[in-house]
C-alpha cells in the first residue's frame, strides 16, 4: 500500500490497532475526524467484527471496508449481522455458495454417515475451505512426488519437497478432483512456491459472503520487487545461502 501510494499519489494512513483488538473507539473516532474515501482491514479474529461495529457506531459506511484475506470469514461476522452488511474482503478460495462439488461430496460421504469431525453447517465456509485446498495441496504434492520417485512408496522429505515445488493442478485435474469454482489453477516451482496469485472478493450480505467479483490477480510488478528485497534482507541477516541452479532443475 506503502508503495501504491508513492506510485499514484493518494495520501495513505497506517492506523496500527494493538491486539487482542477489543478496544478501537479511539481508531475510529480517528477515521470518522478524517473521514477517508475506504479503510482497508488488516485484522484477524475478534479484531474484524470490533472494528465493523465501532464503523456503524461511528457512521462509517460499510460499503467503503474492505478486508484482505485474513479479514473475511464468517465466525468474525455473524454475531455482527445486518451491521456488517456491505463489507467486502479478498478470498482465495471458498465453497462456491455451497455448490462445489467437493462440499456436496464432504456432506454425503462423511457427514452424512455420521463421521464428520465438526459441525456440518460449517462444510463449505471460508475456514473450512481453506483447511479443505490446504489438505489438497498437501495430497497433490506427495502425489506428484510418488509420480517421479515411485508410486505407493514413502516420501522423504526432499522427495515431498521436489513435489511440492512441482505441483502442475490445472482446471481439469481440479475440475476432476471436485474443485471447480473453488480456487484457480496452482503451478509452482523453486523459484515459485505460491504458484497462484489470484484472489476474488466476497461482500457480507447481512447473514452470509456472496462473490461479488470475477478473479482478480495481484500485481507481480509492485509485489515482486518487494518481495526480492525482503528475502534479500532476511538471506543475508540469517546468513543463508541460496539454492544453486543446479538444486533447482526439475
Amino acid at each position: 500500500m506503502q508503495e501504491r501510494a508513492a506510485q499514484y499519489g493518494f495520501t495513505l494512513q497506517l492506523l496500527p490497532i494493538a491486539a487482542p483488538g477489543v478496544e478501537q473507539k479511539a481508531t475510529w473516532l480517528q477515521v470518522r475526524r478524517e473521514q477517508p474515501d475506504y479503510v482497508i482491514l488488516q485484522t484477524w479474529g475478534v479484531m474484524t467484527g470490533t472494528a465493523i461495529k465501532e464503523a456503524q457506531a461511528v457512521g462509517y459506511p460499510r460499503e467503503k471496508m474492505f478486508g484482505t484475506w485474513w479479514s473475511g470469514a464468517e465466525p468474525d461476522l455473524k454475531d455482527v449481522g445486518e451491521g456488517a452488511k456491505g463489507y467486502s474482503a479478498v478470498m482465495m478460495q471458498h465453497g462456491a455458495e455451497r455448490g462445489a462439488v467437493v462440499v456436496k461430496e464432504i456432506l454425503e460421504k462423511v457427514h452424512a454417515k455420521g463421521e464428520g469431525a465438526g459441525p456440518k453447517d460449517e462444510v463449505g465456509s471460508v475456514l473450512y475451505m481453506r483447511g479443505v485446498v490446504a489438505a489438497l495441496l498437501a495430497t497433490e504434492g506427495v502425489r506428484s512426488a510418488q509420480e517421479r520417485f515411485g508410486k505407493g512408496k514413502v516420501m522423504t522429505g526432499e522427495q515431498a519437497r521436489w513435489g511440492y515445488e512441482n505441483l502442475n493442478l490445472t482446471q481439469p485435474k481440479l475440475d476432476a478432483l471436485g474443485f471447480k469454482d473453488v480456487m484457480r489453477p496452482v503451478s509452482t516451482s523453486c523459484s515459485d512456491h505460491m504458484g497462484s496469485a489470484f484472489t476474488r472478493v466476497h461482500t457480507w450480505d447481512g447473514s452470509k459472503f456472496v462473490w461479488s467479483s470475477g478473479w482478480l490477480e495481484a500485481d507481480q510488478q509492485v509485489i515482486r520487487p518487494l518481495v526480492k528485497n525482503s528475502a534479500d534482507k532476511y538471506a543475508v541477516e540469517k546468513k543463508l545461502t541460496r539454492r544453486t541452479p543446479a538444486d533447482c532443475q526439475s
